[in-house]
């Protein structure tokens, strides 16, 4: 299988498919929203766990930032879109769960998960996938465009011996035939499972055996089957007073068994999600289409990324204004702090397009109501801890925000005043 290097396909691939979720978001199926009317040049990326939320709980500065980016009608002043690394549910479900929470309208295509730039990966949207995840991830897999879907679940039933780490999941009577299935092609991780165990051993099982469990292992191979992941946080933010493990955590447990088992690394096909290009390219994107419904007639020249993961969100924000800045200059830029060739994930950052449509800048503002805190002992750019993938390099400089704020409702004050716009 080639790899994922088709850099000047991705802007055709990623365009229709964008216009066509806009398209749906639209219809008379979808929330439908205004725009408040005025010129403008900035965008606002925001992260929702840590910075919105606390598990299924508003954190209250969120309501109160939003009264400055609707007017008295509720209509939007600025483009919004929301970046998450959560990606066991689908856009319209989130969009939901936010207008209930903030009390305004929030419509599927201002929400970005973790997993919706697969949707450019078409290349693999007619093999046979084995996903991984919690939620309704058969269902999120094909309105992604993958057609042929095979869970955890349906891999178990048809390999009734594979799973025998609980006792209780055991066959008790006797050893039941296989019933064998078509060999899967490729691994798509979407989330944190509920059970790692029978994941992480499934997984491995499928990778091994080059997609056909019915063959035996072969720990000696070099190359296995495509893996594409999304959402690599170790760490995210609910109701505890601590951070809770992410997928990400998940990931470093199944590259440490199969490197334990063969001897080498896992290899990704593509890593989805924050901190990568593509996750930022992607929603650069959607700003735009936002701002063209807002009826702005000047290009979108500067983002500000909110978010509470100094891994995530700031590392992802100033990686992408590294690459903001290198195609500004038409050169490559060199200092991603991505590790080649596992960078599929900022593949997209390859996109051809004329740099006067990009954004000029990205600027990252941190929030101290989740993962990271003023109360925390060393400094963003001090930790000597790297909560990345193991795929990105730790770069100290990357982990710097351009600002940090108590909460969103200061951040969005604050953009604000960098931008000369009253406050309401």
């Amino acid at each position: 299988m080639q790899r994922v290097r088709a850099f000047r396909r991705v802007w055709q691939l990623l365009k229709p498919s964008c216009e066509g979720a806009s398209k749906q978001a639209n219809s008379s199926s979808c929330i439908r929203r205004n725009y408040s009317q005025g010129p403008g040049s900035f965008g606002l990326l925001f992260d929702i766990d840590g910075v919105l939320v606390r598990g299924k709980t508003l954190i209250p500065a969120a309501k109160q930032c939003f009264e400055n980016l609707v007017d008295r009608n509720g209509n939007y002043r600025v483009p919004v879109v929301f970046v998450t690394n959560a990606g066991n549910c689908m856009r319209q479900a989130k969009a939901e769960h936010l207008s209930h929470l903030l009390e305004v309208e929030v419509s599927p295509d201002q929400v970005m998960l973790s997993h919706s730039p697969l949707r450019m990966f078409t290349q693999f949207h007619k093999m046979r996938v084995l996903v991984s995840g919690q939620g309704p991830i058969e269902e999120v897999a094909h309105n992604l465009g993958f057609e042929d879907v095979v869970t955890i679940d349906m891999l178990r039933d048809a390999y009734p011996v594979l799973d025998v780490v609980d006792h209780e999941r055991r066959p008790k009577d006797g050893i039941p035939p296989s019933k064998g299935l078509r060999p899967i092609d490729a691994v798509i991780l979407f989330g944190e499972p509920i059970r790692w165990e029978t994941n992480l051993q499934l997984i491995v099982d499928v990778l091994l055996t080059s997609g056909n469990p019915d063959n035996n292992w072969n720990s000696m191979q070099t190359r296995h089957i495509p893996v594409l992941a999304c959402n690599m946080d170790l760490l995210w933010m609910a109701e505890a007073k601590n951070p809770r493990f992410g997928h990400g955590m998940f990931l470093v447990c199944l590259e440490s068994l199969y490197k334990k088992v063969t001897g080498y690394e896992l290899k990704y096909e593509a890593l989805i999600g924050k901190p990568s290009v593509v996750t930022y390219n992607y929603a650069e994107l959607l700003i735009r289409q936002q701002a063209e419904r807002l009826g702005w007639t000047t290009p979108v020249k500067r983002l500000y990324a909110i978010g509470d993961n100094p891994m995530a969100d700031v590392y992802g924000a100033n990686l992408y204004n590294h690459y903001l800045q290198a195609s500004h200059r038409e050169q490559p830029d060199s200092s991603t702090g991505v590790e080649r060739p596992a960078d599929s994930a900022g593949d997209a950052s390859k996109i051809t397009r004329a740099k006067g449509n990009l954004p000029e800048r990205c600027s990252s503002i941190l929030v101290c109501t989740g993962v990271y805190s003023r109360d925390q002992q060393e400094t963003v750019t001090e930790q000597r801890i790297f909560h990345g993938h193991r795929d990105f390099r730790f770069d100290p400089s990357l982990l710097q925000p351009s600002f940090v704020v108590q909460d969103v409702k200061e951040a969005v004050d604050l953009v604000f005043q960098e931008e000369g716009w009253p406050l309401q």
